[in-house]
């Protein structure tokens, strides 16, 4: 065994030529690499979600399935971990650009050279080392922030009730000064509260963690439920919350999630609260082809797609910040900017509704935030 490889490299050769299979065979064990077969593309496919290897060298001609076929089939099953695929072809098959577009990482051409075969293998098996790595920094990295969310929300919420008790009295009366103070750190807690919660949900939704329940949900009686929450917090900033539910109860239900919805226009209208400081917020629900804020892209999806759009009057987005204002820890320039989660993560619950959430921005004209969802059926 050489020093570059490794007795837990497992490699599937698949070949419907025995000769083939047995060449390359004994050279990869001489190297010391478990070897699988396969003479058969359903047959690879098979032991494949059974057990998936570190890399699989795949003959492109083959009857019945070629290898082109499996090569498509590996990579459109997002439940299998990264596989470099090796394509096998002969030195008269101009196919080997159909091969890298369909998802295969390499080829080399029949007869094979020992030396070449060698050399490919372990490029590929490095690409898949160095992938596999990435990706468990990434669950580790992932799983830490979650536990160190989840960890934070305890004594968050500790402090959240004990500072309810002093603003009630209930552990003696408080000085105007005190008051005022106890006011300003319960505010404080609570935006950090908000903040770990927010990045909590983003890592499950990430991690894949996120069990969402889907059931009907009527839309305008969520929408003025939101409404109702928010409006003190806009009469606080001296703004006006409008409601206009032009849409009839029975065509305003959606299959969904109401927690995640209702997460979801919160955050779309406290947005719009926290960074418009006259005028007023708008809520809208409406059908794609008479929304105000539809486009041209929007006007061509199905009638079956409800449109609710959050309108304000403040003082607009960039036009170079809005293409990435919904990506992961992106901020806006305003001096109001938060994390830089909430719109992702709205972005995220609105996908997972199999929807779309888009901005239309104007500077010194406000801002639209459309969200459509597809109608219960």
């Amino acid at each position: 065994m050489t020093a570059q490889s490794s007795p837990l490299d497992r490699i599937l050769v698949v070949d419907d030529s025995p000769d083939n299979v047995f060449l390359i065979q004994t050279i990869l064990e001489e190297e010391g690499y478990a070897i699988n077969t396969a003479d058969n593309g359903p047959s690879a496919l098979a032991q494949i979600e059974q057990s998936a290897p570190d890399l699989v060298l795949l003959d492109v001609m083959m009857p019945g399935m070629d290898g082109f076929e499996v090569t498509q089939r590996i990579r459109q099953n997002t439940k299998l971990p990264f596989i470099p695929i090796l394509l096998i072809t002969a030195y008269d098959q101009p196919s080997v650009a159909q091969g890298l577009d369909m998802g295969a990482d390499d080829f080399i051409r029949k007869p094979v050279e020992v030396d070449e075969l060698l050399a490919r293998v372990r490029s590929l098996l490095r690409l898949k080392h160095s992938v596999d790595e990435r990706d468990q920094i990434a669950r580790q990295r992932e799983d830490f922030v979650s536990r160190l969310t989840h960890d934070l929300r305890t004594p968050l919420v500790a402090a959240d009730r004990m500072l309810l008790l002093f603003q009630q009295g209930a552990l003696g009366e408080l000085s105007p000064t005190m008051q005022e103070a106890v006011v300003t750190m319960v505010r404080s807690n609570r935006n950090l509260l908000q903040m770990v919660n927010t990045l909590l949900e983003v890592y499950r939704f990430e991690a894949g963690r996120k069990n969402l329940t889907f059931l009907p949900v009527d839309i305008k009686e969520l929408l003025e439920e939101v409404a109702k929450e928010l409006t003190p917090l806009a009469q606080e900033k001296g703004l006006s919350l409008q409601l206009q539910l032009t849409q009839r109860s029975d065509m305003s239900k959606v299959m969904g999630d109401r927690l995640e919805l209702h997460r979801l226009f919160v955050n779309l209208v406290g947005n719009a609260i926290k960074f418009t400081d006259t005028g007023s917020i708008t809520i809208r629900l409406l059908t794609p082809t008479s929304s105000a804020a539809a486009n041209t892209q929007a006007e061509q999806q199905p009638a079956s797609y409800l449109a609710i759009e959050v309108e304000d009057t403040g003082p607009g987005i960039p036009p170079e910040e809005q293409a990435a204002l919904f990506e992961r820890f992106r901020q806006g320039s305003h001096k109001r900017s938060g994390s830089g989660l909430g719109l992702y993560l709205s972005r995220r619950i609105v996908e997972a509704h199999q929807g779309t959430i888009q901005v239309k921005s104007h500077l010194g004209k406000g801002s639209v935030f459309i969200v459509r969802l597809p109608i219960q059926q």
